[in-house]
């Protein structure tokens, strides 16, 4: 059970598995060596021949021979952990290239959940594989032959009894390994399903806990931990059971060949010296294919693991395109553009044109499409249909790289942990204190971490010590730095206070009405989108009306609704009547 592709993939670890190999099998050469020398004695005392100066050679042999095969051992464990280590590291590196490769888009590939149990556990298996698997899988063929080259020296019919007797072992691999696929395909499945639970309700805790649903969640999640345990049970069974025949085959066969050895012994085909021999090695015969059964479900782990890695590692790779853009501000024109998630519709023929230094607002109900615009400017879906020009320049022959340059997103913005200086020179890695303090002073977050620390303030992971509203102008801080030509505004003033939605949204129409840059806003809050160049509003992944907010007031139709009823919540929510 050999993956030739992983072998000619990871060359450096297969110069450890080789060493490892030859390692071991010299620590069962020392082994023959201290037997030899205890049959040797025992020989010469059944013959009483045995002298005291010959008996310490024989114990100075013996010991040389556990020395040689302890210090052989070493070595082998040394060679295992330089493959295993070989192995992840070059493993993740393909793994992180590929993610490379695939770009922004690549959650179209793989989730989030898979690719961190692909990157974690799933490398960890390939590291037993090499590590363990392998050596013994070659290992396990050389030693019954070198084992019967040796013994048929003294009686060729005991140690052919004993060597045939071996490939029963490897007979129960292949018959488990049907099986095993099976059951593993199985367990992958769910494993990765546990994943995807996990990290979705951690993700949506404070929503759940919000709406009282975390008890749905834990009972969602146990059924799910119930599924796995089910699974992982069937697969320690299946390992105890051919654990269990294997032991069986393994010791029946040394029975075996001690019952013939015995045989030729009392019909004087042997002598005993040879028979002292046979007695203590024909174990040694099984234990090798033995060990193989055991790491023998250590490496389906593997190859099944390996499978999942190649088959993320040769999905397909999108056309990243080699255009470049300049900076002159950039017009976006839709023309025709659909997309859809798993064959459903999202987006329908939408042509809309974004024109350069104007702002463009997207709006609608949730689930209509919004974000998946967003998406698609960013290239991390690419999967549409249709044409989509910046400045005259397809979409997709405009290289990653270069979109990434000219295109912030600002929305749900990650915090990292480290200080505000670390997350502000993202945008300008060599901007000084000075511009980074002065574009805090523009976002109205100066004053308010000054007290705190300044620019050397210690941020915690996703920024959970500052209030939404200071994370979300720290994020509009961190683009306005990187003073790019084109800003998607995906729901910059959710969750946020009035006061700082206030400031965000000034900031927003100064961007285009005073520096020329080209805005997308998409937003559920219509009172945010008044001052648009023009609106779109989204229902059913179709644009079914477009206009100034004038324009579309006076129509009177799915927008104004829209409006109205927002205008009279927030009216009641402010007490009014």
């Amino acid at each position: 059970m050999l993956k030739v592709r992983l072998l000619k993939m990871l060359k450096g670890s297969v110069k450890y598995v080789v060493l490892g190999i030859i390692w071991q099998w010299l620590s069962l050469v020392s082994q023959v060596v201290t037997v030899g020398a205890v049959a040797l004695a025992i020989s010469d005392i059944y013959h009483q021949t045995l002298e005291l100066s010959v008996l310490g050679l024989y114990l100075v042999v013996a010991v040389v021979g556990v020395i040689g095969r302890v210090f052989f051992d070493k070595l082998q464990a040394d060679a295992s952990f330089e493959a295993s280590a070989d192995v992840k590291t070059r493993m993740r590196a393909l793994i992180y290239e590929k993610l490379l490769r695939l770009g922004s888009s690549y959650r179209e590939k793989v989730s989030t959940a898979q690719l961190t149990q692909m990157m974690g556990e799933g490398v960890e298996q390939l590291e037993i594989y090499f590590g363990k698997y392998l050596i013994q899988f070659v290992y396990a063929l050389i030693a019954p032959v070198t084992l019967f080259a040796i013994l048929a020296f003294f009686n060729m019919k005991s140690a052919m009894v004993l060597l045939v007797c071996v490939p029963a072992i490897p007979i129960v691999i292949a018959i488990v390994m049907n099986v095993a696929r099976i059951i593993l395909d199985k367990y992958f499945k769910v494993y990765y399903e546990l994943g995807d639970t996990f990290l979705e309700k951690v993700r949506g805790m404070t929503t759940l806990k919000i709406y009282r649903a975390d008890e749905q969640a834990e009972r969602d999640m146990a059924d799910e931990s119930e599924k796995f345990r089910s699974v992982s049970m069937k697969v320690l069974s299946m390992q105890l059971n051919s654990t269990i025949v294997m032991d069986v085959i393994a010791y029946c066969g040394a029975a075996v060949g001690i019952a013939v050895m015995l045989e030729e012994f009392l019909n004087q085909n042997i002598t005993v010296f040879g028979a002292v021999l046979f007695l203590l090695l024909s174990v040694e015969f099984f234990l090798p294919m033995r060990q193989l059964g055991s790491y023998f479900h250590m490496g389906m782990n593997g190859m099944k693991a390996a499978d999942n890695i190649f088959e993320f590692l040769d999905s397909r790779e999108p056309n990243h395109g080699k255009s470049t853009l300049d900076d002159s501000p950039i017009r976006i024109a839709f023309n025709g553009v659909s997309y859809a998630y798993d064959g459903k519709k999202v987006l329908e023929n939408i042509s809309m044109l974004i024109p350069a230094g104007g702002m463009v607002s997207i709006v609608g109900k949730s689930g209509v499409g919004k974000s998946t615009i967003a998406k698609i400017l960013r290239k991390q879906n690419r999967a549409y249909s249709g044409s989509i020009k910046f400045n005259g320049k397809e979409l997709s022959s405009i290289s990653e790289e270069s979109l990434l340059e000219k295109v912030t997103a600002v929305g749900d913005s990650y915090i990292f942990p480290g200080t505000v200086k670390d997350n502000l020179l993202l945008g300008s890695p060599k901007a000084n204190d000075k511009r980074l303090k002065n574009v805090l002073m523009i976002v109205n977050l100066w004053n308010e971490l000054k007290e705190k620390g300044g620019l050397g303030f210690q941020l915690t992971e996703g920024g959970t010590n500052l209030s939404g509203g200071q994370r979300q102008r720290l994020a509009f801080a961190r683009a306005l730095l990187k003073n790019s030509s084109v800003y998607i505004l995906d729901e910059p003033t959710s969750n946020i206070d009035p006061e700082s939605e206030k400031i965000i949204m000034n900031l927003v129409e100064k961007l285009s009405r005073d520096m020329g840059r080209t805005i997308i806003l998409i937003s559920h809050r219509l009172a945010n989108v008044v001052h648009s160049d023009k609106i779109f509003l989204l229902s059913k992944g179709e644009i079914s009306e477009q206009g100034t907010h004038q324009e579309l007031m006076n129509i009177n139709m799915e927008y104004a609704k829209l409006y109205n009823r927002q205008k009279e919540l927030e009216r009641f929510g402010k007490g009014g009547q």
